[in-house]
């Protein structure tokens, strides 16, 4: 039966082919109060979309109130999680917050300056095939939302995975086809314009990454054009629109006043002088310009919000006008040049590994913590049911800005920086078979201007060789800026190692991250719609020149990882032992291995593959663990000599434990040469003795023998 629409209307579908798979977007079933609601079906894989725009500004707000909800729902892959307790879902996974930002970061820019009504779009996952991941449908589900609520949206969006796979470039690949591929990159954008890049690498070209982002950008005009016929079809009204942009007079009488004075105020090589210089001056603007009792009609005073929005403007037309006419930077510096940079490692004395990074003004330390591979995170999502054992978190506190204000929970932001990171150094972290350690990097932001999650790069392969990881390569990362001149968008200047004012004034913010063989992640927010794959082309270039120089200031801090590890990380001792006999070191119901742990204080992981470790900061206790694991899998061999425990006695022998779980028979006449006539006299239970193994008879039973020990 056909759904009815409350207000009239009729379900519609549109489709396409995508990626060498039909893409269908419906619209018209579901949710009828919402200005926009679209469902989006790609195989197996359905995604919801709704997209609510508020009829009025929010009052009193001075950013864009956008707000993206991304909702895994376990039922969508045929899932029951959580606890025994709870079984609904729950705080949002790290992944589903990732994909939260993934499709916040290309919409944003699209929503015109000045925009102050709330707009929430809500992306729920109602079916997964687990053969695709489904943020790419989810960005495209959240555009086509938008583009049917009539929001100022200057879409349409979509976007396309990039797998490369023995050298071939792949679209859309699926989940087993990522785990043999050399990349993994996440590309959104508009018909002719790049708007987000998110990347993880295996040491992969400049060259191979520009070709395939002029790959994604050719496979997803058929869903950009498939939008744009649902917008026509669905006669779309589109809403009234108010801005609140700085008072056009404000900006003309503010910059009249201080033009004189504004160059030389955010154009110097000292930070605190450049901080001191504006603050004053805006101080100074607000009481000339601000409102004043007394003067309410004077047209050359403005409400308290235009003056301070007048004057952040002027700022940033300075800024950009400086750059492009004059290729001067605030600080001075040349557009190729990095901060100074300087370092320290092995700073904290109980941590296993440790690393303060300085780059001008920004800071980070980074701390290593070893632990056995049952340490290792895990991965319950709609998606994931796994272990992650190289962890990367980043922590931005207050006073690294120079700001009081409380301290949350971790935010989206901080786990975006984070992951960004951990992607950038996981390819370079050694196997657990070369290394079977879980591996934690904590990397604490103490002061910020420029890009924290580079440093962050940098801090954590500096704590990690420091803490003796030897991983394969050293990783650096830069922050790449972008000015272009809007009216003539040929001209732009491209920015190496930006600093937090030319982050805020400028139209890119481009993390790079690689060794000196290739990019191992990196990551593109944009301002403004016109980012083109030859203006990234010739970024990730200059990127590679500056990554270079990182690295080689690196290398002075610690040019390789250290030999040993923190005489407080714990050792971990190897062996493999049949998968067969797992069991028997396991025991019934985890009997033998926890009496190993408890008698001896060890940590014991043991993989599917009969790998076994054992961890423990005293190598004796590891080597006691070690020897009671070989003595358990160990087989009975004919003619060898054991020291055994009796363990019964009856009136025709004695049954002796020769190896854990293992016993033989002494029987009564292998006692000694002379005849014995009552065992009991002889043997008693818990005597130690020394026998020899006689023979393994047909059913499998040991017979020892005391007197053939002796001999």
């Amino acid at each position: 039966m056909e759904i009815i629409h409350p207000f009239g209307e009729k379900t519609r579908q549109f489709e396409t082919e995508f990626a060498g798979r039909k893409l269908i977007i419906e619209t018209g079933k579901m949710a009828f109060m919402a200005d926009g609601a679209v469902t989006v079906r790609y195989g197996d894989t359905v995604v919801f979309a709704s997209a609510v725009v508020a009829s009025q500004p929010s009052e009193g707000a001075d950013f864009f109130p956008l707000l993206i909800d991304y909702e895994e729902r376990m039922y969508a892959s045929g899932k029951i999680s959580g606890s025994r307790f709870v079984k609904r879902e729950g705080r949002p996974s790290e992944q589903a917050l990732l994909t939260a930002r993934l499709i916040d970061r290309p919409i944003r820019p699209l929503f015109p300056k000045g925009y102050r009504n709330e707009v929430q779009v809500v992306v729920m996952v109602l079916s997964a095939d687990l053969s695709h991941e489904p943020d790419i449908i989810s960005i495209i589900a959240a555009s086509s939302a938008l583009m049917l609520s009539g929001a100022p949206f200057d879409g349409p969006l979509s976007a396309m995975r990039i797998g490369l796979i023995d050298d071939k470039f792949m679209l859309y690949p699926t989940a087993e086809e990522l785990e043999k591929s050399q990349l993994n990159l996440t590309v959104a954008g508009t018909t002719d314009a790049i708007m987000m890049v998110e990347a993880g690498a295996k040491e992969v070209s400049e060259e191979k990454i520009v070709k395939a982002l002029d790959s994604a950008q050719k496979a997803w005009q058929p869903v950009i054009d498939l939008q744009q016929k649902m917008v026509k079809e669905m006669k779309v009204t589109p809403k009234e629109v108010e801005l609140f942009l700085p008072a056009e007079l404000a900006v003309q009488l503010i910059s009249e006043y201080i033009k004189d004075r504004l160059g030389p105020a955010i154009r110097h090589s000292d930070l605190s002088f450049r901080h001191e210089a504006i603050s004053e001056l805006r101080n100074e603007i607000i009481d000339w310009f601000g409102p004043k009792e007394g003067e309410e009609d004077n047209q050359n005073r403005f409400s308290h919000s235009d003056v301070v929005n007048a004057f952040e403007k002027i700022i940033d037309l300075e800024v950009r006008r400086a750059i492009l006419d004059e290729n001067e930077r605030p600080d001075k510096r040349k557009t190729t040049e990095i901060r100074p940079i300087s370092g320290q490692v092995g700073l904290l004395p109980r941590t296993h590994g440790s690393a303060l990074f300085t780059r001008g003004s920004t800071q980070s330390l980074s701390i290593t913590t070893l632990g056995p591979t049952s340490d290792a995170q895990l991965i319950d999502t709609m998606q994931e049911d796994t272990t992650k054992r190289f962890m990367h978190h980043y922590n931005f506190p207050p006073f690294s800005t120079g700001e009081a204000r409380p301290m949350r929970s971790t935010g989206r932001r901080e786990i975006g920086h984070g992951a960004l990171a951990e992607r950038a150094i996981e390819s370079m972290i050694p196997s657990i078979e070369e290394f079977p350690y879980a591996i934690r990097v904590v990397s604490e932001i103490l002061s910020s201007n420029g890009s924290t999650s580079m440093a962050s790069v940098c801090a954590a392969t500096l704590s990690l060789m420091d803490g003796g990881v030897p991983i394969k390569k050293p990783i650096a990362g830069i922050a790449m800026g972008l000015i272009i001149d809007h009216k003539n968008p040929k001209k732009y200047v491209i920015l190496s190692d930006i600093a937090a004012a030319e982050d805020f004034a400028g139209d890119m913010d481009f993390k790079v991250a690689g060794t000196d063989s290739g990019i191992t992640a990196l990551q593109m927010d944009i301002k403004v719609k016109g980012i083109t794959v030859e203006i990234m082309s010739t970024a990730l270039s200059q990127a590679k020149e500056g990554r270079a120089h990182i690295a080689s200031k690196m290398k002075e801090i610690l040019a390789a990882p250290r030999d040993e590890l923190s005489p407080y990380a714990p050792r971990i001792t190897k062996l493999k032992i049949d998968p067969d006999k797992i069991r028997e070191v396991i025991g019934k119901g985890g009997e033998v291995i926890n009496k190993i742990i408890a008698e001896t204080g060890v940590e014991i992981d043991i993989e599917d593959d009969g790998l076994v470790m054992i961890a423990s900061v005293d190598e004796k206790k590891a080597a006691e663990a070690k020897e009671w694991i070989l003595s358990i899998i160990e087989e009975p061999e004919i003619g060898k000599i054991y020291q055994g425990r009796v363990v019964r006695v009856m009136d025709f022998g004695a049954f002796v434990e020769i190896l854990p779980g293992k016993e033989g028979l002494v029987h009564i006449s292998q006692i000694r040469d002379e005849r014995v006539d009552d065992i009991h006299k002889e043997l008693k239970e818990g005597d130690k003795v020394t026998v020899k193994m006689l023979e393994i008879d047909a059913q499998g039973r040991l017979n020892l023998s005391i007197k053939a020990a002796k001999k």
